[in-house]
């Protein structure tokens, strides 16, 4: 479509008032002329470009070919350092890059894991010769606070543990400080037992001969009975039986619902107070009354018979001729390691057998009739009666 055309030039103007006339308007400027496509026919003017920057100087070079001989260096040179002051030990130990610590392996529980390495630096003993004195019963490497704690954390394998650890083949000294001392007791049969039995041989029977709280306490109880008995056969009694202790809850006032239990411990609140905590005296006594003396027999029995099969087998195969020439010298050879070893386990079971009668004697007990596992159990229920019955009479004070 063509543009509209341009208007008529407009009439002169009229004359000023002197006579001449003044020159029309400029006409309108001229749209441009469109294509048949309807775009401008004119083309676009673009500016050029602004000119690059100047290029920036050169860096100055500080290569030490290029400063060598500036005056502030020279005394690098011209003067060098008679003797450094400096330890290159020790800087090489403070600011080398470290070598990374290689990996721990875990395959225990991480709480687990954590809480029986904590009770292993309380120990401070290496895992090795921890298990060795444990199988000794060498109360010169580990004392009897080791030996609660190791017992306390429960520190055995569970059979899944057990199941794990059997399955890793990878490299074990990577293994985290628990993985490794779980390792080391699954070498042992029955470790938790023989802990316990480490510390009574220990403590157990000394703590209760030499506590003279408990002997005071004794003392107190034969009294409370040959006053009770007062008038009767039993009234002059020199001791008591040590299951007579357990009766002290059973037996009431006929006036009230307090025990002779109840009246011994309210009597040595006000007139003994330093003989509440008696039972302090005998720290092993739980662990104690856990110990079976009968297995510990059996598998002292079970040992010795083990040495004497070696001793006839030894003397059998000399009737079998060169058949058995290589056995029978590999078997002499063997027997006397055995010996030694069996000695070192069977002597300690002796003297913790020993110690155990001992301490049922200590009490008028024989330990055929009276044995040891039922004087530990005896004593645990009395001194848990006994707590119980100061704790009820605080209650009620």
């Amino acid at each position: 479509m063509l543009p509209p055309p341009p208007p008529p030039p407009p009439f002169a103007s009229k004359r000023p008032n002197n006579g001449t006339m003044l020159p029309p308007p400029p006409p309108p400027p001229v749209a441009p002329e469109r294509s048949n496509s309807g775009t401008s026919l004119i083309q676009t003017f673009n500016p050029s470009p602004p000119p690059a920057p100047p290029p920036l100087p050169p860096r100055p070079d500080f290569s030490s070919s290029r400063i060598a001989n500036r005056h502030y260096l020279r005394f690098l040179t011209e003067e060098p350092l008679s003797e450094p002051i400096f330890d290159a030990a020790e800087i090489q130990s403070m600011f080398s890059v470290s070598t990374p610590k290689p990996r721990v392996v875990r395959l225990i529980d991480f709480w687990r894991a954590n809480s029986m390495e904590v009770m292993l630096n309380k120990v401070k003993v290496p895992l090795p010769d921890m298990m060795a004195a444990v199988l000794a019963m060498d109360d010169t490497v580990l004392d009897v606070d080791q030996i609660e704690n190791l017992i306390k954390i429960k520190l055995f394998p569970t059979e899944e543990e057990m199941e794990t650890l059997k399955n890793y083949t990878g490299d074990k000294a990577i293994l985290g400080k628990c993985e490794q001392f779980l390792l080391e007791l699954m070498k042992v049969p029955r470790v938790d037992y023989k802990l316990k039995v480490f510390a009574l041989k220990i403590q157990f029977d000394t703590q209760v001969r030499s506590s003279e709280n408990l002997k005071e306490i004794m003392k107190h109880i034969l009294y409370l009975g040959n006053t009770l008995n007062q008038g009767t056969f039993k009234g002059s009694a020199v001791g008591f039986r040590l299951e007579s202790l357990l009766e002290l809850s059973k037996t009431y006032s006929p006036n009230s619902s307090m025990t002779l239990m109840h009246y011994l411990c309210k009597v040595l609140a006000s007139k003994a107070p330093h003989l509440l905590d008696f039972y302090e005296d005998l720290e092993g006594l739980e662990s104690a009354s856990e110990i079976k003396m009968k297995s510990l027999a059996e598998e002292y029995f079970d040992i010795s018979i083990s040495l004497e099969t070696l001793g006839m087998e030894l003397y059998a195969s000399e009737r079998d001729g060169p058949v058995s020439q290589v056995f029978r010298q590999k078997l002499k050879e063997f027997i006397p390691i055995v010996e030694t070893r069996v000695a070192t386990v069977l002597d300690p079971y002796c003297v913790v057998g020993k110690d155990a009668d001992a301490l049922v004697y200590y009490f008028g007990e024989e330990p055929y009739l009276y044995p040891f596992e039922k004087v530990a159990a005896t004593l645990l229920e009395f001194v848990n009666l006994f707590k119980k019955a100061h704790e009820e009479n605080v209650k009620q004070a």
